[in-house]
């Protein structure tokens, strides 16, 4: 891809390196337990609460504060303190820089395709993140959150795809963070939250089939971005088209399940097989008709 030089997304929040805990630096020493007590029921302890209380009274500061400062690490409020900004290695920033780029060419594309479009917030972490949808760890994989409109991303996934699924190249990483832009696209049509009203009213099974056609879908969305932005840019190169369906034919339920388990089980897919993924992203991309994408009312997949 011919991405460099181009510009980069401010709708990028750069979480890496931060505790997600968010933990004193000092930490809470229990050996201190036994001190503080004697020493806040002795006769000492009792003028010393006694000048603390006046203090607060008069500063309207919490004296349990003083406390915390005094015995408790000098940071009873629990927030993460950082004296040095994080230093990703030469590639990892490299690859923060490519995943900015690739979200603001989204943002073109689909400020172009849809009025008023809501342009979502891609975060960028290591190790571990908090979102709307809760907790979550590498492990996890990049996703989407409807509750707070936002992408999320640890680069080290990139690794993976490379090592672990033998999907490697930039197109391929850029069709991770399209599949992404296109869970949003979802969420504000509304598709998302129609399918999140039909959870406990169907059957695990049935509610995977409509979880596979929205997966479906939003590879779909992903086609659609990249015929655009070629159009748009010209940033793919020969070999790119190649790199994102082999990516998507690395993830489908088929193949990683005979790769973890040995079988396959299709009433457990949740977002499709290699066979679908490649095709629904390929039909995304030569027809660039958001139009032709309703995996809902498709009869086959």
């Amino acid at each position: 891809m011919k991405w460099q030089g181009r510009r980069q997304s401010s709708n990028v929040d750069d979480q890496r390196g931060r505790s997600s805990s968010k933990r004193g630096t000092g930490g809470f020493n229990p050996m201190l337990l036994g001190p503080l007590f004697k020493l806040l029921f002795s006769k000492v302890g009792l003028v010393i609460v006694g000048v603390l209380l006046i203090v607060s009274f008069i500063t309207g500061n919490n004296p349990l504060n003083f406390i915390g400062n005094l015995f408790l690490g000098g940071n009873s409020n629990n927030q993460a303190i950082s004296s040095t900004p994080y230093q990703g290695t030469e590639k990892e920033n490299e690859q923060a820089a490519f995943s900015a780029t690739i979200l603001a060419s989204t943002e073109d594309v689909w400020n172009d395709i849809l009025d008023n479009y809501r342009e979502p917030t891609l975060v960028i972490f290591t190790g571990q993140v908090t979102s709307a949808c809760g907790s979550a760890s590498s492990a996890t994989g990049p996703f989407y959150c409807p509750g707070d409109e936002k992408l999320y991303l640890d680069l080290s996934f990139f690794q993976d795809m490379e090592n672990k699924m033998n999907a490697p190249g930039d197109f391929a990483q850029a069709y991770v963070i399209a599949h992404e832009v296109g869970h949003h696209i979802q969420n504000l049509m509304g598709t998302t939250d129609k399918l999140d009203k039909l959870r406990g009213q169907v059957s695990k099974t049935e509610f995977n089939k409509y979880s596979v056609r929205l997966e479906l879908q939003a590879d779909f969305l992903a086609g659609v971005w990249a015929n655009h932005s070629q159009s748009m840019t010209q940033m793919m190169e020969n070999g790119d088209l190649e790199e994102a369906l082999n990516a998507a034919n690395a993830i489908g339920d088929d193949r990683l399940q005979r790769q973890s388990t040995g079988r396959v089980v299709p009433d457990s897919f949740t977002h499709g097989t290699s066979e679908q993924r490649m095709r629904w992203f390929k039909k995304g991309f030569e027809t660039g008709d958001i139009s032709q994408g309703d995996t809902f009312s498709a009869t086959s997949l």
